[in-house]
């Protein structure tokens, strides 16, 4: 068996913003990226956040820098899905291999208006694409997990660190800790209600069998406030 594992995990939150609810209450919400650090050295960073300037907080650059990482630095930069939120600075870590599940990538391509906001930040000439076909055991201790429904090809990330045990990134599968339901209705982001529901099955059986000590939802204001953020980690 081989001895590589993550050994780092950093939730990097680079924008924070409250929406409205019917009801007059409001519900606070975020925008974020992670960065997976393996014993080994490299560098594996899941989104990108908002494009730079557009966010209401410190850009995942500049957050990076904070514990000494530049792009240069990042090895594989998995790409969820391409909502302006999540690839808005792809093209600063040019020298990264972009991983990203073949349904997305080929639905992205084909002229839809929903990703064309950021398209230059990730469709662009000389990236180094792994395209993947459903779950994939990228390296040791690091798994992409398929789950369509927010958008089609759309992939969360389970990671297994050594101190901490099993963490399982819904991204926006799951975007708040409310709607970790079989039974969840789509939001208007939401491309397929079916494959949502079937992809929030999927999660909440995986985090069960994997005995995941965490789970963190895409947009979860009120759960991040509890969680470590960048310069701490999870271990």
């Amino acid at each position: 068996m081989s001895d590589i594992h993550p050994q780092r995990l950093y939730l990097i939150q680079v924008s924070a913003s409250e929406v409205l609810l019917p009801n007059g209450q409001t519900l606070p919400m975020v925008c974020v990226c992670y960065l997976v650090q393996m014993n080994d050295g490299r560098n594996i960073l899941i989104d990108t956040g908002m494009p730079k300037g557009s966010a209401n907080g410190e850009d995942v650059i500049g957050q990076l820098a904070e514990i000494d990482v530049q792009p240069s630095d990042v090895n594989v930069l998995i790409c969820t899905h391409f909502d302006v939120d999540h690839a808005g600075n792809h093209a600063a870590f040019a020298d990264a291999e972009f991983v990203v599940q073949r349904a997305h990538y080929e639905h992205a391509r084909g002229d839809n208006p929903r990703f064309a906001t950021v398209r230059e930040q990730w469709d662009r000439p000389g990236v180094r694409w792994r395209i993947v076909d459903g779950d994939t055991v990228l390296l040791p201790g690091l798994e992409l997990i398929e789950t369509s429904g927010h958008t089609l090809g759309h992939q969360s990330v389970l990671v297994r660190l050594p101190e901490t045990g099993t963490v399982l990134l819904a991204i926006d599968a799951v975007i708040l800790a409310s709607r970790l339901n079989p039974d969840v209705q789509p939001t208007p982001n939401d491309e397929d209600g079916e494959a949502l529901r079937a992809s929030t099955r999927k999660l909440i059986e995986l985090a069960e069998r994997e005995r995941a000590v965490l789970v963190v939802f895409g947009h979860d204001g009120t759960q991040w406030r509890g969680l470590r953020k960048l310069p701490e980690f999870y271990g």
